[in-house]
């Protein structure tokens, strides 16, 4: 076993709690015009608000670990659509397109997506919650037997 091992699901847990988070702030900035936001999208305009919405839940729900994998892909998918829609026809390369978040947070979910939450993820506690209270129920019908 590699050194590293014991550490792995930690950094994937944390690596998904700060690409959540940045995502999810992604989508505010834009929805409510925090953290310097010069203005706000429009309530229902295409493609905008809508991405500014799934940047916020699925940014919400990937850091907190809940539905993870569901909401990495649907973020992903965003970040792809608003690529090719939006930075590719004024240039080929992210650098050169402004599309540097866009491409960053295409790939990061998908990574999220792909490794899973690792640790500290509330899928993790509610699934703990879920096959351990079985347990306990048959643990006390055990002791009122005896």
């Amino acid at each position: 076993m590699h050194r590293l091992a014991p550490a792995r699901e930690h950094v994937i847990g944390l690596y998904r709690i700060v690409i959540g988070f940045l995502f999810a702030c992604h989508g505010a900035k834009s929805l409510f015009g925090l953290f310097g936001a010069k203005s706000t999208v429009a309530v229902g305009a295409w493609p905008g608000w809508w991405a500014a919405v799934i940047q916020l839940v699925c940014g919400a729900l990937v850091c907190v670990g809940l539905g993870t994998r569901v909401a990495a892909v649907l973020g992903s998918g965003s970040m792809a659509f608003a690529y090719f829609t939006v930075h590719l026809p004024t240039g080929l390369l992210p650098i050169q397109n402004g599309g540097e978040a866009a491409t960053l947070f295409c790939w990061a979910l998908l990574t999220v997506a792909f490794i899973g939450p690792g640790r500290f993820a509330l899928s993790n506690l509610l699934t703990r919650q879920r096959t351990s209270a079985p347990e306990q129920d048959h643990v006390r019908a055990d002791e009122l037997a005896s």
